[in-house]
């Protein structure tokens, strides 16, 4: 009997998840808490809450120019600002909940937020018709409510998704390659999610009303939280086993590593004393700098020096730098998508079949679908193949991946760009470039090509870019990491903006026609298309170089990439 018992006392232990515990703050047992069980609790989540956004971002631009009554211009800067700090916001968020409340409490807090925001919203669209109230007070009242928003979407994005890759324990085989899938397969149920609601909810604001419109993410949202609420019982928490903050740590190795700049070290190779044995590390090659954080300047405590993890965590994140910002240019072509594509289906003849045109908000579906159809194709065909080549466990790495995207991103704006061109063609041999509401005699379907690549490349570049930045940076920072990868989205708006705002200017000069002209017959996209294939050109050069010098962290582990 008492032989059972240290057998099942063993079976139990080897149960456990080392580093994690269940909602009751007891040891996290494996068969009743995480992996799967738990990540489609969070999947569901996060489709919920994309229906909620996209919802609103797929056919912002034309409430602004409807509506509102904004010029093309301002519309699409308006919606780069909105994107971009929506974008950004998840940075703070990160940091919030890295820091301070922890994902799951940050997840409960900004869906409220959210909920509200999108209540407000909701109501915004509703005064002109429940109330006398002047225009102006609309669009105040749209704009808190649309900044709400992207609070609450600063919260809930990076902590929903390391949250769901935290139900997964990296240290056992099986669910560790299991967690590269679900980041294929959270991408894929989410731009499922969202395409169906750019079809349907874009529908619903053109031709019905905004009010419902706008309510419908609302009430997907209150849904969203029940969810995420009925699933805690089965969730994982992971422990934080240092109490200063990863920010503190990676901050602190900056400032030592500055103190002691006049200092030199003997020997690339560190030194370390770990219980009573003597370890010999090898440090990585890139930003050797903050080796120097290690020494301990004479007459100073040991305090003062860092330690040696402390010095690596800090160059894992300084080395994502470049890749993040080589990999800005896909951003700035992410943000054409919502805003010129669309517009450029606005012009096209629409007409399904009599009496249904198809809204041009909707066309952002086609690059959803095209993810939807690629991401199996990847995740069961050519992950296999490549693996069979490569010898590595994801096929490629990570950094191949994204490059692969960002190139087919390359040929989306080429295509764009060669689509434009025949558009204005068409309209100036029909006479109708002097009618700026009249509809191009072409098809809207030669705007597919252009969005079914880009759905491809995204599932190479943005899935890439979330396993990579959750990947690479040490554990306590992967809301943070997840909230780098969306920041690159929240920058590339910005620079979109402030790339549209600089060519007005210009463009715009001694009574000429600017390239944004609110004429759509008139305006030069296809110049903006050709400029930014040159500068994705330029970026995708940048981002190969530095990828080729970068140098993985896998626990421990360092191999080139």
């Amino acid at each position: 009997m008492e032989e059972y018992n240290d057998v099942l006392l063993e079976a139990q232990l080897t149960d456990l998840v080392d580093g994690a515990v269940d909602y009751r703050g007891q040891p996290a047992i494996r068969s009743k808490s995480g992996y799967w069980r738990s990540a489609w609790f969070i999947i569901g989540v996060e489709v919920a809450e994309r229906v909620s956004y996209y919802g609103i971002q797929g056919n912002l631009i034309s409430y602004l120019t409807g509506p509102l009554k904004q010029s093309t211009a301002k519309a699409a800067e308006n919606v780069n600002v909105w994107v971009g700090t929506a974008s950004l916001l998840p940075l703070f968020g990160a940091f919030i909940a890295d820091s301070f409340l922890g994902r799951y409490r940050t997840i409960i807090l900004a869906s409220l937020i959210y909920i509200m925001g999108l209540g407000l919203l909701t109501l915004s669209a509703m005064l002109p018709s429940i109330t006398f109230c002047s225009p102006q007070s609309q669009v105040i009242l749209f704009f808190i409510s649309l900044y709400l928003i992207a609070i609450g979407q600063g919260g809930h994005k990076p902590c929903v998704q390391a949250f769901g890759a935290d139900q997964f324990d990296e240290k056992h085989p099986k669910e560790h390659r299991a967690r590269s899938s679900f980041f294929n397969w959270w991408y894929f149920t989410m731009v499922a999610g969202a395409s169906a609601t750019l079809l349907i909810l874009s529908y619903i604001q053109d031709n019905y009303s905004w009010v419902v419109g706008f309510g419908i993410p609302c009430v997907v949202m209150i849904i969203a939280l029940i969810v995420f609420l009925i699933g805690t019982i089965t969730y994982r928490f992971n422990i934080n086993d240092n109490n200063k903050s990863p920010f503190l740590r990676i901050g602190r190795v900056f400032v030592v590593a500055a103190r002691n700049w006049k200092n030199t070290l003997s020997t690339t190779d560190i030194e370390e004393e770990h219980d009573g044995l003597l370890r010999r590390h090898q440090s990585s090659e890139q930003v050797n700098f903050l080796n120097k954080a290690l020494l301990t300047p004479k007459g100073s405590k040991d305090a003062d020096h860092c330690s040696l993890g402390e010095v690596e965590e800090a160059k894992a994140v300084l080395s994502l730098i470049p890749i993040w910002a080589t990999s800005l240019v896909y951003g700035i072509i992410f943000a054409q998508i919502f805003t010129f594509f669309t517009k450029q289906g606005s012009s096209l003849e629409r007409t399904i079949f009599p009496g249904f045109n198809i809204p041009p908000a909707s066309l952002g579906s086609i690059g959803g679908v095209a993810i939807v159809l690629f991401t199996p194709i990847y995740d069961r065909l050519f992950v296999p193949l490549a693996r069979v080549i490569t010898g590595k466990s994801s096929g490629i790495t990570m950094l191949q991946r994204i490059g692969t995207g960002i190139f087919l991103s390359i040929f989306t704006v080429v295509l764009a760009a060669f689509v434009e061109m025949k558009r204005l063609k068409i309209a100036q041999e029909h006479g109708l470039v002097d009618d700026p509401n009249a509809i191009v005699p072409m098809s809207i379907w030669w705007l597919v090509p252009q969005y079914f690549l880009f759905g491809v490349s995204e599932v190479f570049t943005m899935v890439g870019l979330q396993e990579f930045f959750y990947d690479q940076v040490p554990n306590e920072l992967r809301s943070m990491g997840l909230a780098l990868y969306l920041s690159i989205i929240g920058v590339g708006s910005f620079l979109s903006g402030f790339l549209i705002s600089l060519i007005e200017h210009f463009s715009g000069k001694d009574g000429h026609d600017s390239w944004f002209c609110d004429n759509i017959n008139k305006t030069h996209l296809d110049y903006f298309y050709w400029l930014l294939s040159g500068l994705s050109v330029i970026g995708f050069t940048l981002f190969i170089y530095f990828a080729k010098s970068y140098i993985y962290n896998h626990k421990g582990v360092i191999t080139q990439g």
